[in-house]
């Protein structure tokens, strides 16, 4: 058949819409070229890792039959609690499995994005706006933050279509005065990475490669000039330490700006709003060439004690609103300040699923997997690459459903996603038969109806249906007309309200820049969120864990994500965490992980009906996963109660049926986990972490965020894991200001971390405890005692294997060992025996068994 001429179709498919599009002509034939597409695993290798995992259900299924019909009548307690728990993992096993069950890969097409179609004309590449959170200079070095932005300024993007927006929530003057400097060097930075290519175009992790450029024979000009940079990052490095050192204490009558006015931000809680263009269009601007340069801002939004801020989520609200008044770039991208861009394409990567002719009017975000460090990636570190099975196993299967969760850092927003509208759709059959899939939000001259959700019910914004020749003045009254409606949804902002409907931002700065920075001040005041819908309905969600209520609320409206996984990671950690941070920020997570499932925005039963089934059992997973931490944290202390009191959770009298099966079951978990490695990439060493891994944060930070989440859902208090003492301490002192700020600190408590790690020691100390009272009984009562005892050390030894790598590396950190915690444990542990044998003696000693030693 040639290539244009289509058979007889039937209604509502691709080739009939060809031939619709192709005999109407126009503007739109030929149709552009795709810039995305899925390309799904090899049918027989995903049919046979289907088969391994049904094969692991089923016997999964006849092994718990097995374990509920064979009771263990002298440990009947035992029994009944080890059969519990595996029913509760087997179940959690098996909702994990579900949404795993159709990974697919996604392949981007530069060559076609930089066609005449995308870049040139009306068509050109969209405008991003990047924003890059950071909290509190003290904690987060302006180091790091500078990195980020420098790699943001340096990314291979038009420079007209890119801002980057830095807000500083703890209105810090380091932070200030770095960005300062940050922008002097970006003027040689920037066009340095343009000219030579470099990647990273971070200087910090760029400049500590060990590369030989004299054995790779690089030419004599590019050594000299990256020695010449090199040298000049140096000295950027020393004015950083420089204004570190000057800031580190505060003087009595706080600081004082260069023209001897008093910083703004002297009081982190009560303080107004900042903005400052560090880089604009203006000609001085410009970069050591004299060419255009990205544009940079500095914003800090309003603070006042008796307003709630909702920290991280309400910061990215306030720059959403600051960066659509200034700039209005169609796309968002928003990094955490120690995520810098380690591939300068990225951007465009993202570009070709949200410019997409087709997938991108219905994509609301792109997501990118967040890599460790390079130098932590293929070193010992146990915890180099922790997130590899979830970035490339869970992700890759979640983007064959709906598409990826959103991760709170390396994501790229479709903006009318963020303000809260459902994904555009067709008004009649007629549309649908011959333009099904080229519908756009806003904008262009299709027939269309935009929505906007509000409470429920869908209010019309726009309905150009019978209006497709509408003058701009007929269209500003039809929008003035729900004028009302849109300040409740949007705040009082006629400039921001516009810039709403705009398909195509101005650029920044293009009409006078006093009312524009008037106009940005207004939308990050304090009272601006006020009887709005905000942080309920659009931007970022508020609450706990506001990153997965985001991406599950735009799922819910019938929205799809891409998960993007470039050849070169797209971003990476300035720095590799400790354990103790890991431990904390993994708290942090489970706790508000926890809120969700016990909140109003729980996908249980929130969202509406567009949610893929699937798609909303993996949301489930990503917050229920705390509640497995109990019977799992339970059932890795049975194998040291079986070591010390002789007792097994398993029968003696075990047939060989029964023992077929069990091999059966651990062949199908090798065959289930071989073909998955394989499929993904990931390395056995990588997977083997991510259980370890699995097995301490669910003995520690998840058994402790299901009592925080209880508390709190119970008594409105808030306990927290921080690895600062000094936020220990002065969550335990009274708040003295009488305002809504001090009782949100009344309610929140600091615990230090080390108490997460009183768990998973008590359990590894009780085992080891076990193995060596077992071991010595063995010993002592000759050849026939170690048949019993096999399975009761195997069952030990696999839960040793998993906890000591953790601890090991905690105690090998000499500033972090914690003692008190070790003590705690082997007080807990000795108090647990006491009581053993005090109760076993008051009822009375039982017979012993033939297979069963006494504990001591």
């Amino acid at each position: 058949m040639d290539e244009w001429s289509f058979h007889e179709a039937p209604p509502n498919t691709p080739e009939r819409d060809l031939r619709a599009r192709a005999a109407r002509g126009g503007d739109d034939w030929p149709p552009p070229l795709p810039l995305c597409s899925k390309v799904p695993l090899p049918s027989a290798q995903l049919n046979l890792y289907r088969a391994a995992v049904a094969l692991r259900a089923v016997l999964l299924a006849l092994f718990l039959r097995y374990r509920v019909t064979h009771p263990v009548p002298d440990a009947y307690g035992l029994w009944l609690t080890a059969v519990a728990c595996e029913s509760w993992l087997a179940l959690s096993w098996l909702a994990a499995q579900l949404p795993k069950l159709s990974p697919t890969n996604r392949a981007t097409h530069l060559h076609s994005l930089d066609k005449d179609d995308y870049t040139g004309g009306d068509r050109r590449l969209a405008g991003v706006d990047v924003f890059v959170s950071a909290a509190d200079a003290a904690r987060e070095p302006p180091l790091a933050t500078a990195n980020t932005v420098l790699s943001v300024l340096a990314a291979d993007y038009p420079a007209g279509s890119l801002a980057c927006y830095v807000s500083d929530d703890g209105a810090d003057m380091l932070l200030f005065e770095a960005l300062f400097e940050t922008a002097r060097l970006a003027r040689r930075w920037v066009p340095f990475c343009r000219r030579h290519g470099v990647e990273p175009r971070a200087p910090e992790p760029y400049f500590a490669r060990n590369v030989d450029y004299l054995r790779d024979k690089v030419a004599p000009s590019f050594v000299k000039e990256r020695r010449a940079m090199k040298r000049e990052y140096e000295e950027f490095k020393v004015r950083m330490n420089y204004l570190a050192a000057k800031t580190s204490k505060v003087p009595e009558e706080g600081w004082l700006m260069s023209d001897g006015t008093p910083w703004p931000g002297n009081n982190s809680r009560d303080h107004p709003a900042m903005i400052q263009v560090l880089l604009g269009p203006s000609a001085d601007d410009r970069d050591a060439e004299g060419v255009e340069l990205p544009r940079l801002f500095y914003v800090s939004r309003e603070k006042k004690p008796s307003f709630q801020h909702h920290k991280k989520a309400g910061a990215m609200n306030a720059l959403l609103r600051v960066s659509a008044v200034l700039t209005n770039g169609a796309y968002v991208l928003n990094l955490d300040y120690d995520h810098y861009v380690n591939n300068s394409g990225a951007l465009r990567e993202a570009m070709c699923f949200l410019m997409d002719p087709e997938a991108g009017n219905w994509t609301c975000f792109v997501q990118f997997p967040l890599r460790p460090p390079a130098a932590s990636a293929d070193d010992e570190d146990p915890w180099g690459s922790r997130d590899s099975v979830f970035f490339d196993i869970d992700m890759k299967c979640l983007d064959g459903i709906q598409g990826p969760v959103y991760v709170g850092s390396g994501c790229c927003f479709n903006r009318k996603a963020l303000y809260g509208f459902e994904p555009p759709v067709a008004d009649d059959a007629d549309d649908l038969e011959t333009s099904p899939r080229r519908w756009c939000c806003f904008g262009g001259t299709e027939r269309r109806k935009l929505m906007l959700r509000r409470n429920r019910s869908v209010v019309p914004l726009l309905d150009s249906a019978d209006h497709d020749e509408e003058t701009v003045g007929a269209r500003r009254r039809r929008l003035l007309s729900h004028h009302a409606a849109l300040q409740q949804h949007f705040g009082h902002s006629t400039l921001f309200i516009a810039s709403a409907f705009k398909e195509k931002g101005p650029s920044a700065m293009a009409v006078a820049a006093t009312p524009l920075l008037k106009e940005a001040i207004h939308v990050v005041s304090c009272a601006y969120e006020e009887r709005t819908r905000w942080g309920k309905e659009v931007g970022w969600i508020y609450g706990a864990c506001a990153g997965v209520a985001t991406g599950f609320r735009m799922h819910a409206r019938g929205w799809e994500s891409a998960y993007c996984v470039p050849a070169r990671p797209a971003f990476r950690s300035y720095a590799g965490a400790s354990p103790s941070d890991m431990l904390a920020g993994a708290s942090r997570r489970a706790s508000a992980a926890m809120g969700i499932l016990l909140g109003r925005h729980c996908p249980v039963w929130a969202g509406g009906g567009s949610m893929r089934p699937l798609q909303r059992l993996a949301y489930v997973n990503c917050v229920a996963y705390p509640l497995t931490s109990i019977p799992l944290t339970v059932y890795c202390a049975l194998s040291a109660v079986c070591l010390l009191t002789g007792k097994f959770i398993f029968p003696d009298d075990v047939d060989d049926y029964d023992g077929f099966l069990l091999v059966l079951l651990l062949s199908s978990v090798i065959a289930s986990v071989a073909l998955e490695l394989k499929w993904s990439g990931v390395s056995l060493r990588a997977w083997w972490r991510a259980e370890k891994l699995w097995l301490v944060i669910g003995t520690s930070a998840g058994l402790a965020a299901v009592f925080q989440g209880t508390l709190r859902a119970c008594t409105g208090i808030d306990v927290g894991f921080s690895t600062d003492t000094a936020a220990v301490a002065v969550s335990e002192q009274p708040a003295e200001d009488d305002d809504e700020e001090a009782m949100t600190a009344d309610s929140t408590r600091s615990v230090l971390w080390t108490n997460l790690l009183v768990p998973p020691i008590s359990v590894l100390l009780g085992n080891l405890a076990g193995v060596v009272v077992a071991v010595s009984y063995g010993m002592d009562h000759g050849y026939e005692s170690w048949g019993p005892l096999g399975w009761k050390l195997v069952f030990a030894a696999w839960v040793v294997a998993h906890l000591q790598g953790f601890l090991r590396g905690l105690l090998s950190r000499r500033e972090r060992a914690p003692t008190l915690a070790v003590l705690w444990s082997v007080l807990f542990i000795s108090i647990l025996s006491l009581m053993w044998v005090n109760t076993q003696t008051y009822y009375g000693p039982s017979v012993p068994s033939a297979t069963q030693q006494p504990i001591f």
